[in-house]
């Protein structure tokens, strides 16, 4: 089993937090693999709503709970009780509320779930100051390389070489633990239908109202094989046969989903800066068949996961953007810290190509401390890239290498 930088997460939340601990990602990723490790150095209970004996306990609510953990028996230490999947409930938020304001200081508690647990709610957040978030996010160069959660104070790391093979085996397999540490084509065939008919006919069906399943199966293809382009909302509405209107809503439930995520464009004190349309990514990168777009992917996942680990662990308020104005000049990616450019990335293929000018442009435009120029199939430089306060080619191994 691959050991995850996530693994020692629930130690240290509960060690630090009287908060519930709610972890979200997408399907498959590890999240109940995590959560049961946790429970392997504590006593543990597990709840999982897809289970249907388990499903009656949590309808019975939170005296039920608290009678399948036994929390009227004294204890040296709080048990551990996670509960997975549970927001498929519409009643979710009421449980937890009421579990934790009654049995809270008796138990820890650790839910988990394959949608963003903030989408599908009722208006208002009853949950407030009752739990800390944090998202899980597939395998990366540099969590292959240190599967360790980053301290205060050190948001990159040295860079330091992946395993032999590690960067070709997630462009072709993604980051998702099971395909990508059995390494085979036919398997990776398998798990991917399988995950696709989860998504589509599972999930879509217990959280939310959409009926036109087929179609919107047509618009996750769109989005896949146009990753990393400009969205054109009339032109997937069209193809669609639906209004533009609800390809809108409807991409926000695929994100919702972590099928896809939005990127959207930085335009402070850029001038002629685009405002408005997003370009979409895939959680799960090895379903998009051209290669080029496909490392970009990585690479959008990879800063990603840096943005939203850093900003889970307080550390500040990370973005993840690109840079494109009316005259055509784009910049993949620029991630921002506390509302500032911090590093500006461009993906390109081979190293054998001189820096792009529109880096440069766009760096003294935003004052960007850093920017790359990242070359997907560059040979790993044992060389710290954030030393660099110019525009600088460098390998993706070696940039990845210092993220999370």
């Amino acid at each position: 089993m691959i050991p995850r930088l996530y693994d020692s997460l629930p130690a240290g939340h509960f060690g630090a937090s009287r908060q519930m601990l709610f972890v979200s990602g997408p399907r498959q990723v590890g999240k109940t693999t995590t959560a049961r490790a946790a429970g392997a150095e504590r006593e543990c209970h597990y709840l999982n709503w897809d289970n249907q004996d388990h499903r009656l306990v949590l309808l019975r609510g939170p005296a039920a709970l608290a009678e399948f953990v036994d929390l009227d028996v004294l204890r040296a230490d709080k048990p551990l009780l996670v509960l997975d999947e549970v927001h498929k409930y519409p009643g979710w938020r009421d449980l937890l509320k009421g579990t934790f304001d009654t049995y809270g200081t008796r138990v820890d508690m650790l839910v988990t779930g394959s949608a963003m647990l903030n989408v599908f709610s009722h208006a208002g957040d009853s949950l407030m100051g009752r739990y800390l978030p944090y998202r899980m996010h597939p395998l990366s160069v540099a969590e292959l390389i240190r599967p360790t959660l980053p301290q205060h104070g050190e948001l990159v790391r040295p860079p330091l070489r992946p395993p032999e093979g590690a960067l070709d085996a997630l462009l072709d397999f993604g980051g998702f633990p099971e395909p990508f540490e059995r390494g085979e084509k036919r398997f990776w065939n398998q798990w991917r239908r399988l995950r696709t008919q989860l998504l589509f006919k599972e999930d879509l069906r217990d959280l939310t109202r959409i009926q036109e399943l087929g179609q919107m199966e047509v618009l996750a293809q769109l989005v896949a094989s146009s990753a990393g382009q400009l969205v054109n909302y009339t032109w997937f509405a069209k193809q669609v046969r639906v209004s533009v209107n609800t390809v809108r809503r409807w991409l926000e439930t695929l994100e919702a989903l972590y099928y896809c995520f939005a990127v959207r464009p930085w335009y402070r004190n850029v001038a002629r800066a685009l405002r408005k349309e997003p370009k979409y990514y895939l959680w799960d990168w090895s379903q998009i068949a051209d290669a080029g777009a496909r490392a970009e992917n990585l690479v959008a996942c990879a800063l990603l996961k840096a943005a939203h680990l850093w900003t889970d662990h307080g550390f500040g308020e990370f973005g993840l953007h690109f840079l494109r104005d009316k005259e055509k000049r784009e910049v993949d990616f620029v991630v921002t810290r506390d509302s500032e450019p911090w590093f500006l990335v461009e993906v390109k293929s081979s190293a054998n190509v001189r820096v792009s000018p529109t880096l440069g442009y766009f760096q003294a435009q935003t004052h960007a401390a850093h920017a790359f120029q990242v070359a997907a199939h560059a040979d790993f430089v044992d060389a710290d890239c954030f030393t660099r306060k110019v525009p600088t080619v460098v390998p993706a191994s070696t940039f990845l290498s210092q993220l999370v």
